[in-house]
């Protein structure tokens, strides 16, 4: 149910702020605005925008995916506070992927990002380490890559691209997002890397 509230929030935020540039430039991410400002909300408010539908159904498609599978483990492990630490998963991703480009480029007064990226990854990791097994499809691959092939593939290549000072995707989040979902899962779920081993070699 969280999941279906969250896609809808954040398609109806960036939907609006499409035509209404007002709305993108109060929660755009600015790091060089925020440093001057401490205008910290755009922390949070950058993950309701997106740069274009296709970005926007992108994250969602993914979010989705995975968001659902993620929910239900958490609420079947936690029936009282399951769906606070997945809301929480998502929400606190948002900051903590994002840090790194904060720091980066503070005194760059060009530097924006939108995007849900950030915490979508920390979710789609979080789902990596309790389905370890399940398949991923990633296009143009016809076929499926299991979730413990395709964690360390996707965080070596966000590392390197991350790199590259001339991408317009922001690598360093999905980064920092993936990891913190990661960790994340790790200290809420007892037994989790356990779980992990045994299901990939097991």
């Amino acid at each position: 149910m969280l999941t279906f509230i969250i896609i809808g929030i954040t398609a109806l935020v960036s939907i609006q702020a499409f035509s209404n540039g007002q709305l993108f430039s109060k929660f755009v991410f600015a790091p060089n605005y925020i440093s001057r400002t401490k205008e910290w909300h755009r922390f949070f408010t950058y993950g309701l925008l997106h740069g274009d539908w296709m970005h926007l159904l992108f994250n969602m498609f993914a979010f989705y995916s995975f968001g659902q599978a993620v929910e239900s483990a958490y609420k079947n492990l936690y029936p009282g506070s399951g769906s606070f630490l997945y809301l929480f998963l998502y929400i606190s991703a948002l900051p903590i992927s994002s840090l790194v480009d904060y720091f980066q480029h503070k005194n760059n007064p060009n530097y924006m990002a939108v995007g849900a990226s950030g915490a979508v990854s920390a979710v789609i990791f979080s789902s990596v380490l309790i389905y370890p097994t399940g398949g991923i499809l990633i296009f143009p691959i016809p076929f499926s890559i299991p979730a413990y092939i395709f964690g360390p593939l996707f965080l070596g290549f966000s590392a390197y691209m991350s790199k590259d000072p001339n991408s317009r995707i922001g690598h360093a989040a999905h980064f920092y997002g993936a990891v913190y979902g990661l960790v994340f899962t790790i200290i809420t779920i007892p037994g989790i890397v356990t779980h992990f081993i045994q299901e990939v070699f097991g």
